[in-house]
């Protein structure tokens, strides 16, 4: 993954903590979630819509 190992990891997660605190990290866990998700569904719409306008030619 991106050539992170474990070790990586945790130093980023220590950094994180340390920025925003323990309390924020279940608020930044669901943006991020959310982010993601919003990501995909954008990646695959964008696939739909190719493949329609291949489908039109």
């Amino acid at each position: 993954m991106f050539g992170l190992g474990l070790p990586e990891l945790l130093v980023i997660l220590v950094i994180v903590v340390v920025l925003f605190g323990a309390s924020r990290l279940p608020q930044i866990g669901e943006g991020l979630g959310k982010g993601i998700k919003n990501f995909r569904k954008a990646m695959k719409e964008g696939e739909e819509n190719e493949e329609k306008k291949e489908v039109e030619k």
